[in-house]
């Protein structure tokens, strides 16, 4: 089976790379890849509970990401540094995610077959 991690870096919102991450993630699931997904940087962002992408005048992907386990996407991480850096903590993102440290991210990525950065 093939691994793949895709890592998140944008905000959510003035581009379309989240939904596009998010759409590959769960096609490459869908033929029985093995899918790790990384938030780092201002896309930690997509993860918060509450959001309303309507009123920002965009689609809402982010209710999709509830979706995950429905694809056997079980490793979702979040980068402890960025969490930190936006005075963010777990108890506030909506999925269950395991926050992170860097070394952490660093063995995930070197353990995949795939990196696909959006």
């Amino acid at each position: 089976m093939k691994s793949v991690a895709i890592v998140f870096r944008h905000a959510p919102f003035g581009s379309t790379s989240g939904r596009e991450g998010l759409d590959v993630a769960m096609l490459s699931a869908s033929f029985e890849q093995q899918v790790s997904l990384i938030f780092t940087d201002e896309a930690v962002l997509h993860l918060l509970s509450g959001q309303t992408p309507e009123q920002a005048g965009a689609k809402d992907y982010l209710s999709a990401l509830k979706a995950l386990p429905l694809y056997d996407i079980d490793t979702v991480l979040v980068c402890s540094e960025s969490m930190q850096q936006l005075g963010l903590n777990a108890s506030e993102l909506s999925i269950d995610a395991e926050v992170a440290s860097a070394d952490m991210i660093t063995q995930t990525l070197q353990a995949v077959d795939e990196v696909l950065v959006f």
